[in-house]
């Protein structure tokens, strides 16, 4: 960050000091004399000390006044030229990219609503990751693609948590609309996977790519790719996959989860329960300890008023030329 104070018209301030020095000199120049009164015989007068200590005081209530007067001057003239700072401010953005990856089918919906609301409160923490929303059953959809615009992230998310929340909401038919494209099949894990891993892109960028998946990997179908191969596409694009799994529901087998694990850890990533609410947290803190390195933003001129102190100035100074001129004129 670069500050520094300058004048917003700069040269006003020396035109208004040069016409109160002007006036003052014009003043001191026109003076009229004829209003004085000379009187004899009144030397002694001086060494009284009343009126010395009188002309005293008069003489000190003069300069003090002829100060306030400057003062005033010099801060109406700043006041004038418009004191300002001046701010570049250059932002330090994460090089981050996040998709969270949601298997829509009907055995997930209630851990998908958790993990969106956890993720939902987590983004007021970033600070330039870019993020995006997929869901897939037996087809994907993005809901929202990478970006940084955290206003749409979190109206998007809190849209998708509603329509989790309730399937049969029209918000539910929004967020998943083009989940179901393929007829009596579901929940193609691999191909979910496949999508996610290619909504990223900047590959020529030194960007850290992670995907946050929940799913029960419970296959009803036949997709493109399986797990595996999905897996292996995303490394082979720098991707590290997070891994969300319901355990808590025993009807899944063991090997569904076994799977998962695999995947997940042979791209570098997570293995962790969806229903577990330090899950998602502790993935972005992984995620936040891969960055790469900080990116600077293009910087920001900020201009601010500077006056608050040559207010401050002028309302003293007026008030003491007020003041002493009623003094000296008593």
């Amino acid at each position: 960050m670069v500050t520094r104070e300058a004048l917003e018209v700069p040269w006003l301030l020396p035109a208004v000091l040069g016409v109160v020095a002007a006036a003052a000199l014009v003043g001191v120049l026109v003076r009229d004399r004829r209003a004085t009164t000379w009187v004899a015989n009144t030397d002694d007068l001086r060494r009284v000390p009343a009126l010395r200590a009188w002309r005293a005081r008069y003489r000190a209530l003069r300069v003090g006044l002829v100060l306030a007067v400057a003062a005033a001057a010099v801060g109406a003239a700043v006041l004038a030229a418009r004191p300002v700072v001046v701010e570049e401010r250059t932002r330090e953005l994460a090089n981050r990219d996040i998709v969270l990856c949601l298997d829509v089918s009907g055995s997930m919906t209630a851990y998908d609503e958790r993990v969106v609301a956890t993720f939902e409160q987590l983004v007021d923490g970033f600070t330039g990751e870019r993020v995006a929303l997929s869901v897939f059953d037996s087809t994907s959809a993005t809901v929202f693609p990478l970006t940084d615009d955290y206003e749409l992230v979190t109206s998007r998310l809190a849209a998708a948590r509603e329509a989790f929340a309730d399937p049969s909401s029209d918000a539910a038919a929004d967020v998943l609309r083009g989940t179901d494209g393929l007829d009596g099949q579901a929940s193609l894990i691999g191909d979910g996977v496949a999508s996610c891993a290619l909504l990223f892109d900047q590959y020529d960028a030194d960007r850290s790519r992670s995907v946050v998946l929940a799913t029960d990997n419970e296959l009803a179908g036949e997709p493109v790719y399986t797990l595996a191969e999905a897996a292996d596409l995303a490394a082979s694009r720098g991707v590290v996959l997070h891994a969300l799994y319901p355990d808590e529901d025993r009807f899944f087998g063991a090997s569904t989860a076994a799977e998962l694990r695999i995947a997940a850890e042979g791209t570098g990533g997570t293995f962790a329960a969806a229903q577990d609410p330090g899950a998602v947290p502790a993935i972005l803190a992984q995620v936040q300890a891969s960055q790469l390195a900080e990116m600077q933003g293009d910087p920001d001129r900020v201009v601010v008023d500077d006056d608050a102190d040559w207010l401050r100035l002028l309302y003293v100074a007026g008030l003491a030329v007020v003041v002493l001129a009623w003094w000296v004129r008593s």
